[in-house]
């Protein structure tokens, strides 16, 4: 049995942009300007977390004693200048989102900020590539829970069923099954998803040089 697939959603983290080294940092520094202590897992724990979760993860579970959007707004705003400063781009993301901007609609779900996405996109030059971008600020839970896929179809005006959501975390794999959509895992090498949320994956690559308009139209076909 196949399914018609009449979108593709991106996640941006781990995906489109090697970032979670630049999110560590950021976080990172703001526990060690404020007197908060890190802890082993925590960067784990974070990933897939909406900016009003992770924000009060660092103050109540790492003792930040600023209030979580203050703490939200100086992770925001290093993540900004260090993307100005050299956005990480991974290898095959701008050939991969091209190519298939011109074969079907592409969205954005993210668990990161709105300031950070488009600083992302702009930086890339992808921005005009997508129909629908949504932060996990904009949707009521962060992953693993499917709000933000869920509000990228909507927006794009397409069933979950029928679109195709591309992760790299156990959280955002869980996040883009939950949602009903088709799932393809880029695994984040340096975080690797756990077995039981790869194994949600209908695909599995190893980079996005893979991620070509016949894989996704074979994926479908055999859904």
């Amino acid at each position: 049995m196949s399914r018609a697939l009449d979108a593709v959603v991106f996640d941006l983290d781990g995906v489109l942009v090697d970032s979670e080294a630049v999110w560590d940092g950021a976080r990172r520094a703001v526990v060690e300007e404020t007197g908060g202590t890190w802890q082993p897992g925590a960067t784990r724990a974070m990933m897939g977390m909406s900016s009003p979760e992770w924000s009060r993860y660092l103050h109540e579970e790492l003792r930040v004693t600023l209030s979580p959007q203050e703490i939200s707004d100086r992770v925001v705003a290093r993540m900004i200048d260090a993307y100005r400063d050299h956005l990480p781009l991974l290898p095959g993301a701008a050939a991969a989102v091209r190519q298939l901007a011109e074969r079907w609609p592409l969205g954005v779900a993210s668990s990161a900020n709105r300031p950070v996405i488009d600083a992302a996109l702009d930086g890339a030059g992808l921005a005009d590539c997508f129909t629908a971008t949504v932060s996990g600020d904009e949707v009521a839970r962060g992953k693993p829970a499917p709000d933000v896929y869920l509000e990228a179809a909507r927006q794009l005006g397409v069933d979950p069923h029928h679109a195709a959501g591309i992760e790299d975390s156990s959280n955002g794999l869980r996040a883009a099954s939950a949602a009903g959509m088709l799932v393809v895992a880029v695994p984040n090498r340096e975080f690797p998803p756990d077995e039981d949320a790869l194994a949600l994956a209908g695909l599995v690559i190893d980079s996005l040089d893979a991620l070509t308009e016949t894989a996704l139209i074979d994926l479908a076909a055999s859904a």
